[in-house]
C-alpha cells in the first residue's frame, strides 16, 4: 500500500517498528513529485536537503529519541520561508529568493523530525480562491484535473490529494485552507487567530493570516496542530496559551456528541447554495444528529456583509505589507532604471501579477485621505458586528455547521475573467476569519451533479479546536 493512503499514526508505527525508513518514505515522495509534475503542485524541490533530513530522522529513530511524527514527509506552502528552499509566495517578484532562516511553523515541524519534501504552489501572496493566480501557472485538482483545486493553498491540497505527501502546511486568510480542503476532499483547519505563529509567513493581511495543517483526517490535523501551535515571542500577535493535546477528546468523541448543540445558520443553507452542496451538508448534519447531536437554528444576519468588509480590510493590509517589495533590498529589480521612482514603479509592475495589483490598488484607495473614514473605518466597525453575531450564535449552540463554499470546485478558467465571482465563493469562510474564530473543513461527500467533493465546515468558539477536531473525527469514523 502506498504511504499516501496511510494516516500519520500508521506511518509513525511503521517507522518506529522499522518496517520502513524515513529515507524510503522521502524517496517515494520525491518520485511521486516527479511522476505527477503535470499537477504543478510543487514550486521547489531540493532532493539533497530532503534526504539529509530523512537520514537525521532515521538516526533519531534508531537512537530512540524520536518524536511521534519523526521521519514523516511533509510539504510547506510557499508562503512559509524555508532555509535552503526558494520562498517565492507564488510571485515573480520573489522568483529566486532563498530565505536564510525558517518560519516558526517550519522550524517546529523540522525539530519534531518531519521531513520537508518541497515547497508547494499557491495563489500569489495567498491572494485567490482557485489556485490559478500563481505566477508559475495553475495547480490542477487531482480529484478532477479539469477543476480548480481551490486556493490559495492549492499546491498543498493537490499534493495530499494526489498521494504525494500525507500532510502539508497551509495558510488561511479568508478560507485558503478550508476551501481547497473542501474542493480536494481533505481535512484542513484554521486555528483561532494567534494560536500558530506568523513569524516567517510572508504576509498578506496581518490581522487575518493564520497558519494551519491539512491532511486526510481530523486526527492527523490534530497531531500536526500539537506541534505547530504555541506562543512565539517573535510574533506580536502570538497568544500565550498553555500547551494542549488537540487529540485529547477523540477517545470519547462519540460521547462528546451526545447532546452537543450544533447550530445551523439559516443564512448558510439558503437558495444561494447549490442543491448538490446543500444535500450533502444536510446529510452530514443529519448523521451527526443520529449520533446524538441536537440541531439548533441560529442566525448570522450580517454574514453577506463579510464579503465587502473583508475585501476592504484585507487589500488595505496587503497594500501596506507589500510596500516592502520595492526592488531595492531583495526580490525582482527592473533593468536600467532612470531614477528611484522608475525603479519602484517598473520593479513592482513587472514583479506583481494582476490579482495582487488589483488588491494593492483597492487597498491604497481605501486607506487614502478622504476615503479612510468612508471605507476602511466602516469595514472595521462591520467586522466587530460580524464577530458579535457569532458571539450571539454561540450562546445558543456549541459548534456552527454549514457548507465551506456555495458550490463544488468549478472548471479551470471559468471565473478567470470575473474576480468578483471568485470573491463571492468565500461567502461562508470570511465571517470566521474576520472574527478570528477557529474553523475547519471535513470531507462530507460527493456532489450528485458535479461528482466533485463537498466539505462540511465546522466553526468553533475561540480556542475550541479540540472539540471541533473530536467531532470531525467521530463524523469521519462513522462516515467510513
Amino acid at each position: 500500500m502506498s504511504s499516501a493512503v496511510k494516516t500519520l499514526k500508521q506511518l509513525s508505527a511503521q517507522l518506529q517498528s522499522r518496517q520502513v525508513s524515513a529515507v524510503e518514505l522521502a524517496k517515494e515522495a520525491l518520485t511521486h513529485i516527479e511522476n505527477k509534475r503535470h499537477l504543478n503542485a510543487f514550486l521547489d524541490v531540493q532532493a539533497d536537503l530532503t534526504l539529509a533530513q530523512a537520514r537525521t530522522a532515521d538516526a533519531a529513530i534508531s537512537a530512540g529519541s524520536a518524536s511521534a511524527l519523526c521521519g514523516i514527509p511533509i510539504a510547506h506552502k510557499d508562503i512559509f520561508v524555508t532555509q535552503g528552499w526558494k520562498s517565492t509566495a507564488g510571485s515573480k517578484i520573489l522568483q529566486n529568493y532563498v530565505s536564510p532562516f525558517n518560519a516558526t511553523v517550519v522550524e517546529k515541524l523540522q525539530t519534531a523530525g518531519m521531513v520537508c519534501v518541497g515547497k508547494t504552489n499557491c495563489d500569489e501572496f495567498a491572494m485567490g480562491g482557485s489556485g490559478e493566480n500563481s505566477a508559475y501557472g495553475p495547480t490542477l485538482n487531482p480529484k478532477d484535473e479539469t477543476a480548480v483545486p481551490g486556493g490559495s493553498t492549492s499546491g498543498s491540497a493537490a499534493a495530499i490529494a494526489a498521494g504525494i505527501v500525507p500532510a502539508a502546511t497551509g495558510t488561511d486568510t479568508g478560507g485558503s485552507i478550508r476551501q481547497p480542503a473542501s474542493f480536494c476532499g481533505l481535512t484542513g483547519i484554521k486555528p483561532t487567530y494567534g494560536r500558530v505563529s506568523r513569524y516567517g509567513m510572508i504576509a498578506f493581511a496581518s490581522s487575518l493570516d493564520q497558519a494551519g495543517p491539512m491532511a486526510h483526517t481530523a486526527e492527523d490535523c490534530a497531531l500536526l496542530l500539537n506541534i505547530m501551535a504555541g506562543f512565539d515571542p517573535r510574533d506580536s500577535t502570538s497568544l500565550e496559551r498553555s500547551a494542549e493535546d488537540f487529540t485529547r477528546l477523540m477517545p470519547q468523541a462519540f460521547s462528546e456528541l451526545k447532546g452537543l448543540r450544533i447550530g445551523v445558520p439559516v443564512e448558510f443553507m439558503d437558495e444561494g447554495v447549490a442543491t448538490e452542496v446543500r444535500e450533502v451538508v444536510e446529510a452530514a448534519i443529519q448523521q451527526l444528529e443520529g449520533l446524538g447531536a441536537k440541531r439548533v437554528e441560529v442566525h448570522l444576519p450580517r454574514n453577506s456583509l463579510s464579503i465587502p468588509a473583508y475585501y476592504v480590510i484585507a487589500p488595505a493590509e496587503a497594500s501596506s505589507n507589500l510596500s516592502r517589495f520595492d526592488g531595492v533590498r531583495y526580490g525582482h529589480r527592473c533593468e536600467n532604471p532612470k531614477d528611484l521612482l522608475d525603479l519602484y514603479m517598473r520593479s513592482r509592475a513587472e514583479g506583481f501579477g494582476p490579482e495582487v495589483k488589483r488588491r494593492i490598488l483597492v487597498g491604497t484607495y481605501v486607506l487614502s485621505h478622504g476615503f479612510y473614514d468612508a471605507y476602511y473605518k466602516q469595514a472595521q466597525k462591520l467586522r466587530r458586528l460580524i464577530a458579535q453575531d457569532f458571539k450571539n450564535a454561540f450562546e445558543q449552540c456549541d459548534l456552527i455547521l454549514g457548507p465551506v463554499a456555495p458550490t463544488t470546485a468549478w472548471n479551470l478558467g471559468d471565473k478567470a475573467d470575473d474576480p468578483v465571482a471568485n470573491y463571492l465563493a468565500d461567502i461562508f469562510t470570511l465571517g470566521p476569519s474576520l472574527a478570528g474564530l477557529p474553523a475547519m473543513s471535513v470531507p462530507a461527500g460527493i456532489g450528485a451533479q458535479s461528482r466533485r467533493p463537498v466539505g462540511l465546515q465546522i466553526i468553533g468558539n475561540y480556542f475550541d479546536e479540540a472539540r471541533m477536531l473530536a467531532v470531525a473525527d467521530a463524523f469521519q469514523k462513522a462516515h467510513q
